[in-house]
């Protein structure tokens, strides 16, 4: 049986944990970024689709070609995080599901219906993109996920080659410089959005 984690785990993960504007100049490795998939990857998804297609900006070329594509109040955190990540999802996510979820024919789910295919792709992809951000704060790690970025055209030009992949949200990366972030904007009591019933 799980044990609840302690105080300063739950603190790491999300109490203390904050969305970052900048990060401190220091880099994130290949073997991090990989740790993280090796960690979120167990994360939950709907028949095990996976559907989240990760591209990690990391060149100064790329970070460039990002934020040429993002909100002017973006752009800067993009080049100057060491990197970012562009959580993209896969709608045809379903042509895997033999291999990734070969207790039934998951494939015949979603096969022709593109509405449930997109539906899937984008709620699970969410979700991937949810357990990569707690992901690289386990390990320690910041984030600071954002959307502000012009979607058609990142698709464009970052999953050119496979057009069935689309960008759903980013999130830079690196270890985050507390002179960047605001004060904690509010967050409710369990009444206020709750009910039991």
């Amino acid at each position: 049986m799980s044990q609840p984690l302690s105080d300063a785990a739950l603190d790491q993960l999300f109490r203390t944990a904050r969305t970052f504007n900048g990060y401190l100049d220091k880099p994130v490795s290949d073997d991090q970024l990989q740790a993280i998939w090796d960690v979120m990857k167990y994360g939950p998804t709907s028949a095990n689709a996976l559907p989240a297609r990760i591209i990690w900006v990391r060149s100064a070329e790329a970070k460039d070609k990002l934020a040429g594509l993002s909100s002017p109040g973006n752009a800067d955190k993009i080049r100057q995080a060491p990197v970012t990540a562009i959580i993209g999802m896969d709608e045809q996510f379903y042509d895997h599901l033999p291999d990734l979820f070969p207790h039934a024919d998951a494939r015949s789910w979603f096969v022709g219906n593109e509405d449930l295919a997109k539906t899937t792709a984008f709620r699970n992809s969410s979700l991937q993109g949810a357990y990569l951000i707690l992901a690289a704060r386990a390990l320690g790690l910041d984030t600071g996920p954002m959307s502000g970025f012009d979607n058609a055209a990142v698709d464009a030009a970052f999953f050119g080659d496979t057009p069935h992949v689309k960008s759903n949200f980013i999130t830079t990366l690196g270890y985050g410089d507390v002179s960047t972030i605001f004060d904690r904007s509010p967050r409710p009591d369990f009444g206020r959005f709750n009910t039991v019933i």
